[in-house]
């Protein structure tokens, strides 16, 4: 099946609506959670709903404001429970497919592709510094988009490479906190008597140098 033109609006649904009562207690995303380029996200508070954009797990949220958007700040929601409802910053824009036309994690690398990044970027009307993202321009946006089999076969390509990433940040991460653990144990905590105290200069030449 070849690929079809589209209007965005009609394929996406943006900012979703949400029933989130004042006051309920449930997972907040700040934007300070959300690392650049990265698809998961790295944490929630757990707190009193006041207000902001709602999502659920397989939304997507995408930074609207400079510098967030310049920046990267791009997430998969994937923190929630089956049928929970989660909250965050009135500078997202929530990102959700519609079921038999857009596949969930497709969107996401839709959203993440610097092809339309770049757009909404130009998009950005408001005073310096404090710019976003005009919503109406994203959602008349003309696409092509692939079958919905297709969609989720990219998808399942692009996520596979992504948790190879999320992988390796893990090892990367343990192996840093074990390396600072050792440093802590050998230099800051070891009380061994049998060290020797000793003058740095006698076992290091400070400050000299040669002339050949």
């Amino acid at each position: 099946m070849k690929w079809k033109t589209y209007r965005l609006g009609n394929i996406l649904q943006f900012n979703p609506a949400e029933r989130l009562a004042k006051g309920t207690f449930a997972k907040k995303v700040p934007m300070d959670l959300l690392q650049p380029r990265t698809r998961a996200i790295s944490g929630f508070e757990m707190v009193s709903y006041t207000g902001g954009n709602k999502f659920r797990n397989g939304d997507t949220l995408m930074a609207r404001i400079t510098p967030c958007l310049e920046n990267g700040k791009t997430a998969y929601v994937s923190i929630l429970d089956e049928d929970e409802v989660g909250f965050g910053s009135t500078e997202y824009i929530v990102f959700r497919n519609i079921e038999g036309v857009t596949d969930s994690k497709y969107i996401y690398y839709f959203v993440t592709n610097p092809w339309f990044r770049n757009i909404a970027i130009k998009s950005m009307v408001g005073s310096s510094g404090r710019q976003r993202v005009q919503l109406a321009v994203l959602e008349n946006l003309v696409v092509n988009l692939p079958p919905l089999a297709e969609q989720k076969r990219i998808a399942d390509i692009l996520g596979a490479l992504d948790d190879k990433i999320e992988l390796n940040r893990r090892i990367n991460d343990n192996l840093e906190e074990q390396a600072k653990a050792l440093f802590k144990s050998w230099f800051v905590d070891n009380q061994d008597n049998d060290w020797k105290k000793i003058r740095l200069e006698e076992i290091l030449e400070i400050g000299k140098t040669s002339i050949i």
